[in-house]
């Protein structure tokens, strides 16, 4: 089991293949991703990487953390993520994430905060196609409806979907696609919409329903050849500059959940 990444999300935009089709993708930036710690299985209970990305003023980083990153030899960062990895897997302190961990064609999840909504009603929360819009419904068209029982229980439920907050929740999106991957400028296009707002922080994983492929690289792909080799240049499309600039100019889109929660 490999680690994942941190990334930043830039926007959307779309690129063209060499058959003409075109595809939607969403732009995601590696902002120096580091190792900054290891958890071991003799020392902790578990194995797993602790990965920081994203840069950070120095007054606004409490004491403790600072010296955490000083053992590391990393400056500061914005954005500190534990990933499991398998005890193979673990990768020296102060190693630098490349976008080729991930390779064109590969299956991975992400996750993100989903853009708050605020407070929404039954309809655009949960759904709801709302009361009839004539014949004895007077005002409260687009309410819910009924929410309780009779005498017995006598009560609603715990749960029950009702207007409310909406968003602002971590979503997870399985079974997006690599499209393409650029280690000089850190830049991973992944096909479709992915949860958040731009420049909002987004957690890419190889998929937990699909298997990694065999020309990933393994325990991870390093930036300055560390560890390992990394994975020979794949066939995947390369994305150009102008892609990074829709993408940051294009209205954003937020990837919905199955079940109507999400913003």
């Amino acid at each position: 089991m490999r680690s994942g990444l941190i990334t930043r999300k830039i926007g959307m935009t779309r690129i063209f293949r060499d058959d003409g089709t075109h595809v939607p993708v969403t732009v995601l930036r590696l902002e120096k991703c580091e190792v900054v710690a290891q958890r071991t299985k003799e020392t902790h209970g578990y194995d797993a990487l602790q990965l920081g990305v994203g840069p950070v003023k120095v007054k606004n980083v409490s004491g403790a953390m600072r010296g955490h990153f000083a053992k590391a030899k990393v400056v500061p960062k914005a954005k500190v993520v534990e990933f499991r990895v398998s005890s193979d897997a673990l990768v020296d302190v102060g190693a630098e994430f490349g976008a080729s961990h991930f390779v064109s064609g590969q299956i991975v999840d992400v996750s993100a905060t989903s853009k708050g909504k605020g407070f929404a009603g039954a309809m655009k929360r949960h759904n709801f196609s709302g009361l009839r819009a004539t014949h004895g419904v007077s005002i409260s068209h687009r309410s819910h409806g009924s929410t309780g029982q009779c005498q017995d229980p006598g009560k609603v439920f715990k749960g029950k979907k009702m207007a409310g907050h909406m968003g602002a929740k971590r979503v997870t999106v399985q079974n997006l696609e690599i499209v393409s991957t650029d280690d000089d400028r850190g830049l991973i296009l992944v096909s479709g919409a992915v949860p958040g707002s731009k420049e909002g922080w987004v957690l890419i994983r190889d998929a937990v329903k699909k298997a990694v492929p065999d020309d990933a690289p393994f325990p991870a792909g390093l930036l300055g050849g560390a560890e390992e080799e990394v994975a020979e240049e794949n066939g995947g499309e390369d994305a150009p500059q102008a892609a990074v600039d829709d993408a940051e100019n294009a209205p954003d889109r937020d990837a919905t959940a199955g079940d109507g929660d999400q913003g």
